[in-house]
């Protein structure tokens, strides 16, 4: 009996995914459990394996495209089922079971927009379309949050998402054009350009030597993400200078142990359990804001950032607090693997409460980086190198390092923000081998 191949949902915030690679062709045998297809979401680049053995009968959506998760994407069955017409171009997306709680993305083919009823330039109408409380319902929280900061009337946007949601690209698009809530169904020419110009876009004159090539699907998320970060978060950011003596001396110390144990120490270990110990003192730093409502976070779940060829990714470390040095050197090791080799899991991204990016591994001496939203905060390490400082109104050669805390001012205060690096910085300089 054939057995359909379903686009995965990575993760309850997941509307949809991209196929980026095709790994096997029509005809051609898989074993249960061997990599099929490659996808690429907002969350994760991953291989997803085959559900069952058998022979790839039929593809239905080509490489690049993008549907709606529990979409069937392919066929598989045996050899005599091979279909002998085209691939399908794609596949209509399932009505989603709550929409309320998926993040919707936008999709490369927009689907065609529902006509929108006409509206009063105020907003109001002397009967109220039926299609505004069900747009409403089409679109994510974020996107009413962005909405409901922003003073916009979600049921005036016309929305490219599956369905007709509004997206998060929709609703930027719609601010960052000034329309308000007046926009006509159908912008006009002018608009058009407008909206062209705000985001940046330009025409090489007549023989410019240019190659031009389209953004990955990871680097759009990643674009879209960056920008949604800036729009909601007030960034404020602490530099702090920090002496890595110590730990560089612990670090030869017990180098040769832990490679015994199989785990190699890098700084990173030691930087994530000097923060493990602040958010334990300063538990704002590892809450998240949702409109009038903190959120404290009980787990201290640590995002590690780590860079790809095709851009960024940031696996988490649950339970980061519950792990000892050789526990954290061990997960830091674990995820970065796993993300070269497009081998996380759903579970993998999700749920991060504070991250921690390292720049400094490329010899940036620091940075100011952007907030992983909702999280509220972010650290950057900078390179880790011997400098001269001054110790005891003496010059002295010490192992250095810039630490870069990002924070959301609408809900840390400066004061914080710098008692918090206060902290990380005594724990390192001062660290105990025994925690």
């Amino acid at each position: 009996m054939p057995t359909p191949v379903l686009m995965p949902q990575m993760g309850e915030s997941i509307a949809e995914g991209t196929i980026v690679r095709w790994i096997k062709k029509v005809g051609e045998a898989v074993d249960r459990d061997e990599p099929l297809f490659e996808i690429s979401t907002d969350k994760v680049d991953a291989e997803i394996p085959a559900p069952a053995a058998g022979v790839l009968t039929e593809i239905k959506v080509k490489e690049g495209e993008t549907v709606a998760v529990n979409s069937v994407v392919a066929t598989i069955g045996v050899a005599s089922d091979i279909s002998k017409h085209e691939p399908v171009q794609s596949v209509p997306a399932p009505a989603a079971p709550s929409l309320d709680s998926i993040v919707p993305r936008d999709v490369d083919t927009p689907q065609p927009k529902p006509a929108a009823a006409p509206r009063k330039t105020n907003g109001r109408s002397s009967s109220k379309p039926v299609e505004d409380d069900s747009r409403k319902q089409r679109s994510s929280p974020l996107v009413r949050r962005i909405a409901r900061d922003n003073d916009v009337d979600i049921s005036q946007i016309q929305g490219s998402g599956l369905g007709g949601r509004v997206t998060k690209s929709d609703i930027l698009e719609y601010i960052e054009s000034g329309t308000g809530s007046s926009t006509p169904a159908h912008p006009s020419t002018e608009l058009e350009v407008s909206v062209t110009q705000s985001k940046g876009q330009s025409v090489p004159s007549p023989g410019a030597r240019v190659e031009i090539k389209p953004l990955s699907v990871m680097r759009k998320k990643i674009a879209e993400h960056m920008v949604m970060s800036r729009r909601t978060s007030a960034h404020v950011h602490s530099v702090f200078h920090v002496n890595f003596s110590t730990i560089e001396r612990i670090r030869q110390q017990k180098k040769a142990e832990y490679e015994q144990l199989g785990a190699k120490l890098t700084y990173m270990a030691f930087i994530a359990k000097a923060v493990v110990s602040a958010l334990r003192s300063f538990p704002i730093v590892n809450a998240s804001l949702d409109g009038d409502n903190v959120i404290y976070k009980k787990d201290i779940n640590l995002g590690i950032a780590v860079a790809l060829e095709s851009g960024l990714i940031v696996p988490v470390i649950k339970h980061a607090d519950e792990k000892n040095l050789l526990g954290l050197s061990r997960a830091i090791a674990d995820v970065a693997g796993r993300a070269r080799a497009k081998q996380l899991k759903p579970e993998d991204v999700h749920d991060g409460t504070f991250t921690i990016t390292n720049p400094g591994q490329f010899g940036s001496q620091f940075g100011m980086p952007i907030i992983n939203q909702p999280q509220v905060a972010i650290l950057g390490v900078g390179t880790i190198e011997k400098r001269p400082i001054v110790v005891d109104d003496a010059i002295a050669i010490r192992t250095m390092a810039y630490l870069t805390l990002g924070y959301d001012h609408r809900l840390v205060d400066g004061a914080t923000g710098d008692q918090f690096m206060f902290e990380v910085k005594q724990q390192l300089e001062s660290f105990d081998p025994a925690q």
